[in-house]
């Protein structure tokens, strides 16, 4: 069996570093291993070319409902992207499609982080330590080096007056930018004769066996 795209000579086998090994040498435990991690690797390909199809498919056939939809008002929308959920007539079925942003800051987070730096370090004496952890918290940075979105826009629900405080959530605000984004298909079935609804698993990690 040829297991590599190089040209490999007849009744050789290559390995993991690359050295020929001649075919009657390989143990049959090895030889039914690799024939069942290829079986497994070409059954998933195929699965995730299906799962690909089904995807483009899926957001155009919704995009074209939606043409079909508004042009029952004689109007349109600009592009096709937007969060909506489609039901069936009997609602036991859902299908939602989701695009999640992805946001950053630029340089006008440093504005903001030095203006808060200087709201605690005037309220040291008062400054409750749940408070400074917060904002610590806020500003910490993964592995990756990247700041959390969330935390630093969660700020912004904090009830502070302070006018270099509100100086610096508008510099926050001023400073996410959508850099880009994802958008996702999830398909959901109604939990018996309840509200509740499940979703049908698009992720081999979440098939239920």
């Amino acid at each position: 069996m040829d297991t590599s795209t190089h040209a490999i000579p007849a009744g050789y086998w290559q390995n993991a570093q690359g050295a020929l090994i001649p075919l009657e040498m390989v143990k049959p435990i090895d030889r039914a291993r690799n024939d069942l991690v290829h079986e497994l690797v070409q059954k998933a390909n195929e699965l995730s070319q299906l799962m690909a199809k089904f995807k483009t498919s899926a957001f155009a056939d919704i995009a074209a409902f939606v043409d079909l939809s508004l042009e029952q008002y004689d109007t349109n929308v600009g592009g096709k992207k937007g969060n909506l959920t489609l039901y069936s007539f009997d609602g036991r079925y859902k299908v939602q499609r989701a695009i999640q942003e992805h946001l950053q800051f630029d340089e006008r987070l440093q504005a903001a982080r030095a203006l808060i730096d200087e709201c605690l370090a005037d309220w040291t004496a008062g400054a409750a330590p749940e408070l400074k952890a917060i904002v610590a918290n806020a500003f910490n940075t993964d592995k990756a080096g990247n700041i959390s979105t969330s935390r630093v826009l969660g700020l912004r629900r904090l009830d502070i007056k302070d006018e270099r405080w509100l100086k610096a959530m508008t510099a926050i605000g001023e400073a996410v930018q959508v850099v880009g984004s994802k958008a996702y298909i999830r398909v959901y079935e109604r939990i018996g004769d309840s509200d509740m609804y499940r979703s049908i698993p698009l992720d081999i990690a979440a098939v239920q066996l």
